[in-house]
């Protein structure tokens, strides 16, 4: 069944700021509480933090850096994650840009797409007890299982953005996780490559969690400069806007503002009233995304806590609303 979850929107700086999102998962009773890599409070901290407040909700990550650990510790941080919670948990991982590769691991920049599928496959296989099976390689477990321990169930995601990486996923990620892809790019370019990869390789597809921007449509709100304050970075991006052309949404790394336009012309950043961005999500659902994390950060960033808060609750009981009708 098609889940609507929240991402919390920025690097954690205290407990405090991410109670709240928390708090509304745990309210509403549905739905995944993801976070980005945090090099503030880092993200399998602040989730066993909110755990030990009471607040066990099925948390993920969209996504941690791989470079940062070795695939053990992070299947072991996982599974830690699940069993504090009580809930499944999503270890969404994803090599970061080539510039941070070569700061701090310059053995995975010649090959990042490989090195990340092997990383995936080496924390699948740990978490199922294979262990002493993997095979040695950039990440060397050979011997090396991890100590049986019960906990609920670890998916093991991996950051998807164009067709080599949707491939990788494909071959080695029980969930492919985007950012800013088009419905129709995911539909046309990602989710076939995934299958036809899968296939190749004799396993179920992976399942699809996207994150959608959004915003609701306020009297007074520039809905443009609260895309830009979220994703500028990304619209600043070669390989983001290339992402974008193929999805034909016209975004050029010289001119974020024109790409923040365009990301809400088309509607891949979410806005207008509730009721119009839980159809917008509906329509990621249609084609087959089976969890669609919603992004209130250009409403935080803007224009605070308590407004991002607000647009994301609203959202959540539309779209609760929709698929109760």
């Amino acid at each position: 069944m098609p889940v609507t979850s929240v991402m919390f929107p920025v690097q954690a700086q205290n407990i405090g700021s991410t109670v709240p999102f928390a708090r509304l998962l745990q309210q509403r009773g549905e739905g995944r509480m993801w976070m980005g890599q945090s090099l503030s409070l880092e993200s399998h901290h602040v989730f066993a933090a909110l755990a030990g407040m009471g607040l066990r909700i099925p948390f993920g990550t969209s996504v941690v850096l791989s470079p940062l650990r070795h695939p053990y510790q992070a299947a072991v941080s996982a599974r830690s994650v699940a069993a504090l919670s009580g809930h499944s948990y999503v270890a969404g991982i994803g090599p970061g840009s080539s510039e941070f590769q070569a700061t701090v691991s310059p053995a995975t920049k010649a090959k990042p797409v490989s090195a990340v599928r092997e990383y995936a496959h080496t924390m699948r296989a740990l978490l199922d007890g294979e262990g002493p099976h993997t095979t040695s390689g950039t990440f060397d477990t050979v011997g090396a299982g991890l100590m049986p321990f019960a906990h609920p169930e670890v998916e093991v995601g991996l950051g998807v953005l164009r067709p080599a990486m949707a491939r990788a996923a494909g071959r080695a990620a029980d969930v492919a996780i985007t950012w800013l892809a088009p419905p129709s790019y995911l539909r046309d370019v990602l989710m076939p490559e995934m299958t036809v990869s899968a296939q190749t390789a004799d396993r179920t597809p992976p399942r699809v969690a996207s994150v959608v921007h959004a915003a609701v449509d306020r009297p007074g709100r520039d809905l443009v400069q609260a895309a830009l304050t979220a994703v500028g970075p990304h619209l600043a991006s070669t390989h983001y806007t290339d992402m974008l052309r193929q999805g034909g949404i016209a975004a050029h790394p010289a001119e974020p503002q024109l790409g923040a336009e365009q990301l809400v012309k088309s509607g891949v950043f979410a806005s207008g009233t509730p009721a119009e961005i839980a159809a917008q999500i509906t329509e990621y659902h249609r084609i087959g995304v089976s969890e669609v994390m919603v992004n209130v950060c250009g409403v935080y960033l803007t224009e605070g806590a308590g407004a991002a808060l607000r647009d994301l609750s609203a959202i959540l009981n539309a779209v609760d609303e929709a698929a109760h009708v």
